[in-house]
């Protein structure tokens, strides 16, 4: 009879714990407070020319066809914004911090929340007008702490959201990325992975875009 008695409890417990969760769980963008939308049109143009992005960090639009690797991956400098930008088409998130904001802890719990988990990249951003900025194609959240609970909100619902990323499906391997990383002032050449062809000429990100705050 106890042991019925405690059985039921165990039970009764788990399914009030996982009707919870489900009721936590975020199903839309707006449900995050602060996040901003932004709406860059998918099939953006591969360049191999530095982008003047309107927002900092970039959200969306013209990219280097050589994307940042995002298997979890934790980058210890400046990637190459135009190759995160192309990471985010294919459905990753990416986290960028400001290095003179974040502790060292601080930043090993970032690391912590990307390293090897498929869909994301962490990587310092000099300059952020906060702590924290996390992007996804066309979204972008900014925290002040790295105990912010939307922070796993945000990856938990858009990482390889195919209704937010213009490309589903496609790969976030790039190991010779990781092997090399072109950092933000030097942008990188193009390499095996793209299927679409380059050019050359200087690119603007930015004029047919619209941000907004959601509540």
């Amino acid at each position: 009879m106890v042991v019925a008695v405690f059985a039921a409890a165990v039970i009764g417990y788990a399914v009030t714990q996982a009707n919870r969760a489900e009721a936590n769980r975020i199903t839309s963008a707006d449900q995050i407070q602060g996040v901003q939308t932004f709406d860059y049109a998918v099939g953006q143009q591969h360049v191999t020319t530095p982008v003047d992005y309107e927002q900092s960090p970039p959200v969306g639009g013209p990219h280097d066809p050589n994307w940042a690797d995002c298997t979890g991956t934790v980058y210890d400098v400046d990637i190459g914004h135009e190759n995160a930008v192309h990471a985010l088409e294919h459905g990753g998130v990416w986290i960028a911090y400001d290095p003179a904001a974040l502790s060292p802890d601080e930043v090993g719990v970032l690391s912590d929340l990307v390293d090897g988990h498929a869909g994301l990249l962490l990587s310092p951003y000099a300059g952020l007008d906060s702590p924290i900025s996390l992007q996804s194609w066309n979204h972008q959240l900014t925290v002040d702490s790295v105990r912010d609970p939307r922070i796993e909100q945000y990856i938990d619902f858009f990482t390889f959201n195919p209704d937010t990323t213009p490309e589903p499906g496609a790969s976030c391997e790039n190991p010779a990325f990781v092997a090399d990383p072109p950092t933000a002032e030097v942008p990188s050449p193009s390499s095996a992975g793209s299927n679409a062809s380059a050019t050359t000429s200087p690119s603007t990100a930015g004029a047919s875009t619209s941000g907004s705050a959601t509540p």
